[in-house]
């Protein structure tokens, strides 16, 4: 009777695989893969959850060895506005000519969705990048590194004038 039972079992877990897979397929057969869509609302939730599965496993545990002082978060200011605003914007927002073309588009920095993430995760993704999106894998110096991550969780409150200070370099309009 067990045996039967499990047999059973795995008849059914099989089927659901295959019509799940069938439909997925004819989902993306029928719907395309054009960055210029609106995602399906499956697509956005595998995205998001993909994304706290971008960094290697203990990633999340490292913890900033810079201190949150003024003049780390301007550096890191003027390096986000020369590099990294270019995608994500100034404010962190992503309201940029060019991540209106892209898919996933660019976080927008300030939401819960990102600042949950911890300061491990962000160094990681900013240090290695996210395959199958357009957030490249910068590299540098693990300190430059460090500070952007401390800019990250500083754009929710930037100021006015640090925005103002951010055009300056790179003359973005948002």
């Amino acid at each position: 009777m067990h045996i039967f039972k499990f047999k059973l079992f795995a008849w059914t877990v099989a089927c659901v695989i295959a019509v799940a897979a069938v439909w997925f397929l004819w989902n993306m057969r029928s719907h395309g893969f054009s960055a210029r869509d609106k995602p399906a609302a499956y697509e956005a939730f595998v995205a998001r959850h993909l994304r706290r599965m971008a960094s290697e496993p203990g990633a999340e545990n490292l913890k900033n060895p810079v201190e949150p002082a003024p003049l780390a978060i301007a550096e890191a200011r003027d390096h986000f506005a020369d590099h990294c605003a270019t995608c994500h914007g100034n404010n962190g927002g992503g309201k940029t000519q060019i991540n209106a073309g892209l898919y996933p588009p660019a976080a927008d920095m300030r939401q819960a969705l990102t600042q949950q993430l911890s300061d491990g995760e962000l160094f990681y993704i900013i240090k290695n990048g996210v395959r199958f999106t357009g957030m490249p894998g910068w590299g540098g110096e693990d300190e430059e590194n460090w500070k952007l991550v401390l800019f990250i969780r500083h754009l929710p409150k930037l100021s006015q004038k640090e925005l103002e200070l951010m055009k300056e370099i790179n003359h973005l309009e948002e």
